[in-house]
């Protein structure tokens, strides 16, 4: 039996130095390794750019919003130093006039005027089909 092992392990380290372990498999497995070492240094080296590319664009959009928003509140600042703006708060807040102006205050809608046309509109605005607006559209 201890014989039969032996022979048994004599004949596989013999065939493996024979067939597998040549110079020619030895090269041929390294240079396998060298081409998935090459490929997976490719790959991560494009998901590493294309993740600071997509940053890129973010700060650049970022940047672009933030410049947009400055500019938005400098025009604001420009107008309110504006003569119209001045009179117009003055107007507002301060109930002023312009010289040869009247001044009419109009008392608060009651609550019939403001429910008076939204009835309206409602009663108006009765469901039709497509089909009979195509022919009113067409056909008059």
């Amino acid at each position: 039996m201890w014989l039969r092992v032996q022979t048994f392990f004599r004949k596989i380290r013999y065939y493996a130095k024979k067939d597998i372990f040549t110079l020619r498999n030895i090269i041929t497995v390294i240079a396998v390794l060298i081409c998935f070492y090459w490929a997976w240094g490719a790959i991560n080296s494009t998901t590493r750019n294309w993740n600071l590319e997509e940053k890129l664009k973010s700060k650049q959009l970022e940047a672009a919003k933030t410049k947009i928003e400055v500019d938005k509140y400098r025009l604001e600042q420009q107008y309110f130093e504006t003569d119209e703006y001045k009179e117009l708060m003055a107007r507002m807040k301060l109930g002023k006039k312009a010289e040869g102006e009247t001044m009419v205050i109009l008392p608060e809608n009651s609550e019939n005027a403001r429910t008076k046309y939204l009835e309206k509109e409602l009663e108006e605005s009765e469901y039709r089909s497509n089909f009979s607006q195509w022919l009113d559209f067409l056909f008059g």
